[in-house]
């Protein structure tokens, strides 16, 4: 129903963020009208070709160029080239007259009240009755831009503020205003989680609305106790990332990335218009203005706190202005909080700590828990929707409210007290009548205080958390890596959670466990978790000291057993369903494409790169891939089986991974039946519904069928392009080596032409060639390099 409202949409501004809202759009299918000003002089290039400024390629130039520039734009906004074709350019003279076609116009324009109002001016006499209109502002007021508007424009008229890059920043902002009907805001939270698959908080109508208006705050409290208390740029970042549950970018590094100028023009907003103590910290502190009027914005002028000098990075002396050897802060509660489990620990041990970096962190945080606290009612209804912004926008791995609930509420606030800090009336009574935390949990369900009481945390019915569901059913079975769980509605989930998700033994045994059980108890099977990656491999430290321990028979067992384990998910009489999501590596890969559907994330990096470390993929991937790509081909129709194997060697030999969902279908590692989750909190679900779609058709056991190869003749064919780029001086002797035995294995070794083989006999083939390869000391020089640098090592 949904997809059925929105299909069609209108950007109104093509610079960076309008054209990467455009594209989000065009990731998920619907085809978007991208307007932008007409320019008032020719380009030399124009006036060269002889072009006007009536030439309509001249008035939609501006659009035109921003389109091209999102297949160079990196991180790519497009899933797959392809989607550009789903972007209209056009003006904003010439263009409104279609939005009466648009379900949805997205104002994304210059951030100024009185250029928005005229540009909303216009929408109004073009739009059609029902159409929402939303605008992408940061921070100026929704409720003025809707002033003098038509009624039935203010009823479907809201904020909805992207975070950039647009397809990989999970938060949308929802700022409805007084006249925005209740119906327009369900649907679009419903629609932004559903079909945008965004994470939405819904926002008051404030100066930079949550997670900006927090965000801006704690980088600039960050900054004023750098200067105060003496420490340097690259201390700070030392201790204000990973270490304390935020991204690595941390302070200084994020303000590079977002631009000084951007962020400057984000902390003005605020400054304008709030007063007292607030106002002092939106103050941009004066070495950063003068940065502001060198041009040293960040990444996108070349330096800013920091500056790439060759391969070292110096960081900014803000006292001098020059810049010098990045510092990192160690002491000794930095190093003993390394040695704690779990960012809440880690936490709690520094920022009580009394040296420099617990110093720093508590002056830090305390200041932030409670201006969020302040603002409870004032930016957001709830502390869960500050706490989500925060996770969501900034990659906070905990929100303020969770921060301090894990420090310890009771504690830290004595402390504030004594610092004098003024905590907010409402944290105090809550204290007085004994409640100690934001939240608690009861029978696996989380619940937040709210307004004098504990309200139960609510998610959309796709999101499932497997912590959660553990809590309250338990497991069904599990090893050290990896567990199967009773997802419900007789589905069984079976979870990786060893280091990484590397596949050892461990998991082997519970992918054989689950498959049993799921064939005597069960509907069917999810192959899913809710790591960091779906499985970046096999377990390649174990591999690599079997064989240099001379353990080559204990090695072949544990290949051919992972094998057999593939085939077992292949041929289960029950449907098995694999849910990918970010990497999925090699062996990762492996235990996808045997599955009877992938139900695949967005954000799936998928690909076959054990040629990376001097080997080739040893769990069936080469024949499984080989097989997909056969299997999308159409029936009764006569097909080239070279041009199949050509293409399945050059994506195993280039150790291609997609860079998203999307590709992963077009690198034929989905097939066209295989699913695509745009919210990867769905992803879980859309799995189980997959599982049960199979059973209620009547799910049947794949049969066993014979697959053609091209034999020895193809493996002829296969290498020429690798012995060219030997000769080339491209690969080296070792990569030609590893090429030769991919090209062996796909061909089918030496057979004729067309002959069709057995699958166990390609398992057969390619379990020799991987041993082989891994006897190979240039081999195992590969894997010790990715296991000490994490990259691979051309040798």
């Amino acid at each position: 129903m949904l997809n059925q409202l929105i299909k069609k949409a209108a950007v109104l501004g093509s610079g960076v963020m309008g054209s990467g809202i455009a594209a989000h759009l065009a990731n998920i299918g619907i085809p978007t009208l991208l307007l932008d000003i007409v320019p008032r002089e020719l380009t030399d290039d124009e006036q060269a070709k002889g072009l006007t400024l009536e030439d309509k390629q001249v008035r939609n130039r501006i659009s035109s160029q921003s389109i091209q520039k999102l297949v160079k734009q990196k991180p790519a906004p497009l899933a797959v080239k392809k989607n550009l074709a789903l972007i209209e350019a056009g003006n904003l003279e010439d263009d409104l007259v279609k939005l009466k076609d648009v379900d949805w116009v997205i104002e994304v324009v210059v951030e100024n009240l009185n250029v928005k109002k005229q540009v909303f001016e216009k929408v109004d006499q073009y739009r059609k009755p029902g159409s929402i209109i939303s605008s992408n502002t940061s921070g100026i007021s929704v409720e003025a831009m809707a002033e003098g508007r038509s009624e039935d424009f203010k009823k479907h008229f809201l904020g909805t503020h992207f975070f950039n890059p647009p397809r990989y920043l999970k938060l949308l902002e929802v700022i409805p205003t007084q006249y925005t009907s209740q119906e327009v805001i369900s649907f679009m939270k419903t629609f932004g989680e559903d079909v945008l698959g965004k994470g939405v908080v819904l926002a008051k109508d404030t100066p930079n609305f949550i997670a900006n208006r927090i965000g801006t705050y704690g980088l600039l409290i960050t900054v004023q106790e750098m200067l105060k208390g003496g420490y340097s740029v690259g201390e700070v970042d030392s201790v204000t990332g990973p270490l304390v549950g935020r991204p690595s970018s941390a302070t200084f590094r994020t303000l590079d990335v977002v631009g000084l100028d951007t962020f400057a023009h984000v902390a003005g907003n605020v400054h304008e218009k709030v007063t007292g103590k607030e106002k002092e910290v939106f103050e941009v502190p004066a070495f950063m203005r003068t940065m502001l009027e060198k041009g040293w914005l960040g990444s996108k002028s070349g330096q800013g706190f920091f500056l790439k000098k060759g391969k070292e990075i110096l960081e900014l002396d803000p006292a001098t202005l020059e810049y010098i050897p990045r510092k990192k802060l160690s002491t000794a509660a930095t190093e003993l909080s390394k040695q704690e489990k779990g960012t809440a620990n880690k936490l709690k041990a520094l920022v009580y700590a009394n040296d420099r970096a617990g110093e720093l962190l508590w002056n830090i945080f305390s200041p932030v828990l409670v201006y969020s606290a302040q603002l409870l009612g004032e930016i957001a209804d709830t502390i869960v929707d500050i706490d989500r912004a925060m996770k969501w926008g900034f990659g906070w791995e905990m929100g303020p409210f969770e921060t301090w609930d894990a420090i310890g509420l009771e504690k830290s606030v004595e402390k504030m007290k004594e610092n004098g800090l003024e905590i907010p009336a409402w944290v105090a009574e809550m204290l007085a009548k004994g409640h100690t935390s934001f939240y608690i949990e009861e029978n696996g369900e989380q619940f937040f205080f709210n307004n004098g009481e504990y309200r139960l945390v609510e998610n959309n019915p796709k999101v499932i958390d497997l912590k959660k569901l553990k809590k309250q059913k338990g497991v069904i079975k599990k090893n050290s890596g990896a567990s199967l769980i009773d997802l419900g509605d007789g589905v069984a989930l079976l979870e990786f959670h060893s280091p990484n998700n590397a596949i050892g033994l461990d998991i082997i045994q519970m992918i054989n466990f689950a498959i049993d059980e799921v064939e005597k108890n069960y509907k069917g099977l999810v192959i899913g978790n809710q790591g960091k990656n779906f499985c970046v491999g096999a377990n390649l430290a174990m591999m690599l000291m079997e064989t240099q321990d001379d353990n080559i028979y204990e090695l072949e067992m544990v290949v051919r057993q992972f094998q057999n384990s593939m085939m077992k998910v292949k041929y289960s009489a029950k449907p098995v369903v694999a849910a990918p999501f970010s990497m999925t590596l090699g062996g990762g890969a492996e235990v996808c494409l045997p599955a009877a559907h992938i139900q695949a994330s967005a954000e799936t990096y998928m690909g076959l790169v054990e040629v990376g470390v001097g080997l080739l993929p040893g769990g069936g991937g080469n024949k499984e891939l080989y097989i997909k790509h056969l299997e999308g081909l159409p029936n009764g129709v006569p097909f080239d089986f070279q041009a199949v194997a050509n293409k399945v060697f050059e994506t195993i030999a280039m150790a291609k991974v997609s860079t998203s969902g999307a590709e992963a279908r077009e690198n034929n590692f989905l097939g066209l039946a295989d699913g695509i989750s745009i919210n990867g909190d769905h992803q879980l679900y859309d799995a189980k519904q997959a599982v049960l779609a199979l059973h209620e058709k009547g799910y049947v056991q794949k049969a066993r069928k014979k697959v053609p190869v091209v034999g020895e003749t193809g493996y002829a064919t296969l290498l020429l392009g690798a012995q060219s780029m030997f000769l080339s001086g491209y690969i080296s002797e070792h990569d030609l080596k590893i090429a030769k035995k991919v090209a062996y294995v796909i061909a089918g070794g030496k057979v004729p032409f067309g002959t069709e083989v057995d699958e166990q006999y390609l398992l057969d083939l390619e379990r020799e060639a991987f041993l082989s390869l891994i006897r190979e000391g240039k081999t195992q020089q590969r894997m010790q390099h990715m296991l000490v640098k994490g990259k691979p090592l051309r040798n």
